[in-house]
Formats: C-alpha cells, structure tokens, sequence
C-alpha cells in the first residue's frame, strides 16, 4: 500500500508540474482546473460523490489529497499553501488494496 501510494504521488508531482501553467477555474472539462480549495471539494463531493481517502505532503510544501467516490471514480488534488487547488488528474475503476508493506531489509 506504501509503495502504491509513493507510485501515485510521484506521478501526481509530474503531473501537478506540468499542469501549473495551464490553471483554470474549475469547470467540467479535463484540463488542470483550479479554485480555492473548499470549492474544489464542493465540487468533487456533489458532482462526483468522492471523498477523500488518503493524503500526503509534496514537494514545494503542497498538499497531495486522493478522492474517490463508491462508484469507482477517482481525483488527485494538490493544494498550495496559499489554499489554490488544483485537480490534476482524475480517473475511473478507483480500488483500495490492502497488501502487506514489503521488507526493506530480508531477516539476516
């Protein structure tokens, strides 16, 4: 599950660098869109029915946050410390895993 969220936080930090030059209000269509935070979950609870489900600190001192609905879509969101949101990514088939965290040393 570590190693999963370590995957999907590095490939939202790509994703969130790219997308900064494109900020948008937050509207339906697919690009980079951007809001004060609370509008951005507003929106993400109404429209999509998600919630967040987990959350991690990225580079810059921004705030990473996955939010997924029972219905299996998903956002990534990454918020500045000046509060501006963006969703940078988001997609359908949203699972949980609970796998057993891997042995970073083997037992001697």
């Amino acid at each position: 599950m570590q190693q999963l969220f370590a995957l999907s936080l590095g490939i939202a930090a790509m994703v969130f660098a790219a997308s900064q030059s494109n900020a948008q209000t937050v509207s339906t269509e697919s690009t980079a869109q951007c809001a004060v935070r609370s509008e951005v979950v507003t929106v993400l609870a109404t429209r999509d029915k998600e919630t967040r489900h987990s959350i991690g600190l990225a580079a810059g001192n921004q705030m990473m946050e996955i939010y997924a609905s029972d219905a299996g879509s998903w956002s990534i969101l990454f918020t500045r410390a000046d509060g501006l949101a963006c969703l940078v990514a988001s997609g359908q088939n949203f699972e949980t895993l609970s796998e057993p965290l891997a042995l970073k040393d083997p037992p001697a």
